[in-house]
């Protein structure tokens, strides 16, 4: 069973709740709207259930948004593995540093489990045509989602994306669009076109569910470490739903009992030099991004000028006395190489823009050496070949 109950807006303007079983995207305030659950009610659920669970994010149905009798759109995503990084560790003087490696996840990607569930409920909501913005790795996961499902799927994406995205898009049967300009433009067109239609957007954060997906990356943590948490969560940013997503499992986990309460990590933002909306913000004070008129960067999932949940992450970022931190193109792509020769990881820019920052926390004696630091390698290195030419 499930325990999900009703969505509520992120910020306190006083609206809802809203109910769970209509379709709702953002609040009327223009604030995403979150998942509940009856937690209270699901202490009775025990972690010793997971034991002989399938190994992927659906072993944690009851804190997910499916209801009885409703079958999850599924790839076997999640359950990725969580390396002990003993080799980049010791040139670092980390004795437990970590890398998850999201690349193994269906289509490449960690964002295979947003789409999982955000495909999940769209269908029980009796969507047809699911639209997508994306810089990449969104829209091929929401195409082999929709695929799976028997779905529609509309994606549209800047014009200089990655040619390996669009093809993949196309070989799901997606209807695909480019777009001249940055992934806003994109949802700028898709919001456009599909307004009369009537399509479900699946947009970072304007949807529900997605974040759901992605919070599993916190349970799942949680249950490969024993039940202890980390004391550091590297994360490359860009929507930053992983971020929120892992922030809202910790509190859920506290709340059934299952870790002791505040104990939860220090979480890192990772942004590109050329795009760093939430580090400016961060290092300025500010409640919300800073605007980015010309983001550039060769990490297409950090190319985002502006994310809906600006201060959602924000406020983790300083919940957990965390820290943010910009990189160069280059040493992202450098860091990309490290990663492969030392640990045979296959990394995007991203996942080497996360080791850029450890290397610089390390450095300054943020990061000790006694201390668990979780790297997120978000997806894969193949779509990004052509950086290291």
């Amino acid at each position: 069973m499930s325990y999900f109950s009703h969505l509520e807006c992120s910020r306190p303007c006083g609206a809802g709740p809203f109910a769970a079983r209509e379709r709702h995207h953002l609040c009327a305030c223009g604030a995403p709207l979150l998942a509940r659950y009856d937690l209270a009610r699901a202490r009775a659920w025990t972690r010793d259930s997971l034991r002989d669970r399938v190994p992927s994010m659906w072993r944690y149905r009851e804190v997910l948004p499916i209801f009885d009798g409703e079958q999850p759109v599924t790839l076997g995503e999640g359950f990725t593995p969580l390396l002990h990084s003993k080799r980049l560790g010791a040139t670092l003087g980390l004795d437990r540093l970590h890398i998850k490696d999201e690349s193994l996840n269906p289509t490449n990607s960690f964002k295979a489990r947003g789409q999982s569930t955000a495909v999940t409920r769209a269908r029980a909501l009796g969507a047809r045509t699911l639209s997508i913005p994306s810089a990449g790795n969104a829209g091929t996961a929401l195409a082999a989602y929709a695929a799976c499902a028997g779905m529609e799927a509309r994606v549209f994406l800047p014009r200089d994306v990655k040619r390996p995205f669009a093809r993949e898009c196309e070989l799901y049967g997606a209807h695909l669009t480019l777009v001249d300009g940055l992934i806003t433009d994109a949802g700028r067109v898709a919001t456009e076109q599909g307004a009369a239609p009537g399509w479900y957007d699946v947009s970072t954060l304007k949807e529900p569910y997605r974040l759901e997906g992605k919070k599993t990356m916190g349970y799942e943590l949680a249950e490969q470490l024993e039940w202890r948490l980390p004391d550091w969560i590297i994360y490359p940013t860009g929507g930053g739903t992983g971020l929120i997503g892992m922030w809202k499992a910790f509190e859920e986990l506290e709340a059934l009992g299952w870790i002791p309460a505040g104990r939860r990590p220090r979480m890192v933002t990772v942004q590109a030099e050329g795009c760093a909306p939430i580090v400016q913000a961060f290092e300025r004070g500010l409640d919300c991004g800073v605007a980015v008129d010309d983001p550039r960067t060769v990490a297409d999932g950090l190319r985002v000028p502006r994310a809906v949940a600006d201060f959602l992450m924000l406020r983790v970022l300083r919940a957990s006395d965390g820290a943010a931190v910009a990189v160069t193109d280059e040493s992202m792509v450098a860091a990309m190489r490290r990663l492969g020769a030392a640990e045979g990881v296959s990394a995007a820019p991203e996942g080497g823009a996360a080791l850029v920052a450890i290397e610089r926390l390390v450095d300054e004696g943020r990061i000790a050496r006694g201390d668990t630091v979780v790297l997120f390698n978000t997806g894969g290195a193949l779509k990004y070949l052509d950086v290291l030419d």
